[in-house]
């Protein structure tokens, strides 16, 4: 495959139920038995905090496979200056299009899009495994934490521009776009509108429990 073969377009209404498809796909039974990926898609597209600016899609010969979606979440410091930054989320590419630089396309493509609107910060959870090649750090490096000082391992941040959060002792503030994912029953309820899946057990959920409930101490 070459590079040029593929599009990166912002993201339509008429795309929605084949880039959920590809979230499910993409998320099925990684985290735990089945996912709530495309059902967090579909109610972040109808949050305030979402930009639909950096809703974009990576095309192929037609086909939709990958995506990246971006919502606004705020850091706090010591004297109460609120400061906007992005939060990257989900990025999904089809699991046979995986590990061929789709996601680092995606995101080089979207970073450089945030910078020309005047973000300079990105904040995420995710695996360091899967970031910190795209230039996230600890956000211990950079003072950042949640309410009482704590620093999850799997809280990742990346400058757009060198500098931008100076040193400061930080609080981030993540939007509550994906509180709707704890209500199961509704997560189940959209979920039927797709193909049927089987869920399952798989070891590299172990390694996404360690991931999430970790915390930089020293």
């Amino acid at each position: 495959m070459n590079k040029n073969d593929f599009i990166i377009r912002l993201e339509t209404k008429n795309d929605y139920y084949e880039v959920e498809n590809l979230a499910r796909e993409a998320f099925w039974n990684l985290s735990f038995p089945g996912c709530s990926e495309h059902y967090f898609m579909h109610v972040l597209r109808q949050h305030e905090a979402f930009i639909p600016e950096l809703d974009y899609v990576v095309e192929y010969k037609g086909k939709t496979v990958g995506s990246v979606m971006y919502s606004v979440s705020k850091l706090i410091d010591e004297n109460g200056s609120e400061k906007p930054v992005l939060t990257m989320g989900p990025i999904c590419v089809l699991p046979e299009f995986q590990r061929k630089g789709l996601s680092k396309m995606l995101l080089e493509y979207t970073f450089a899009k945030a910078v020309e609107m005047g973000y300079d910060t990105v904040i995420n959870f995710g695996n360091p495994d899967n970031y910190v090649a795209r230039g996230y750090k600890s956000c211990k490096k950079f003072n950042v934490s949640l309410e009482n000082d704590c620093y999850p391992a799997a809280l990742l941040v990346k400058e757009l521009k060198a500098g931008a959060l100076d040193g400061r002792k930080w609080v981030y503030y993540q939007n509550n776009a994906d509180a709707p994912c704890d209500n199961e029953e509704e997560v189940e309820r959209y979920d039927s509108l797709f193909p049927p899946k089987v869920k399952a057990w798989q070891p590299i959920q172990e390694e996404f429990y360690i991931h999430s409930h970790s915390s930089i101490t020293w």
